[in-house]
């Protein structure tokens, strides 16, 4: 067994779209009609065949309630693993992403948090 599709909940698929290929540099995999809203996947261009994100959209109010929930107390939806957090943070930061939580060690980890725009805060991690 192996994880393929996880998922956030976005307030736009549009926007989100954008910041996370434009600003985290993930790549688009699918993009395919699905009603009213669009079932669009990112992944990493380092691993084509690797996981997708789904950018869910969080139309259903359970959704929005959930996701605006967690964001409220600063829990991050998802966390992306990176090689050089603070060279990561410093890319980030210029670009004009907003952090909560500036790189910090954790014993053998290192965390920052951001605001993806989109109503999630995500972690960024270096082991």
């Amino acid at each position: 067994m192996k994880i393929v599709l996880t998922s956030v909940f976005v307030d736009d698929q549009k926007k989100a779209l954008e910041f996370y290929t434009e600003v985290l540099g993930f790549v688009k995999r699918q993009d395919l009609p699905a009603g009213e809203f669009r079932f669009l996947t990112v992944g990493s261009a380092d691993q084509p065949d690797g996981p997708e994100l789904l950018l869910e959209p969080n139309d259903n109010p359970a959704a929005k309630t959930f996701q605006e929930s967690v964001f409220e107390q600063g829990i991050p939806a998802t966390s992306f693993g990176v090689e050089d957090i603070d060279r990561e943070f410093e890319r980030l930061k210029a670009l004009g992403v907003v952090f909560s939580m500036e790189p910090t060690p954790l014993g053998p980890v290192t965390m920052a948090v951001f605001d993806d725009t989109c109503g999630n805060l995500i972690q960024i991690a270096q082991r």
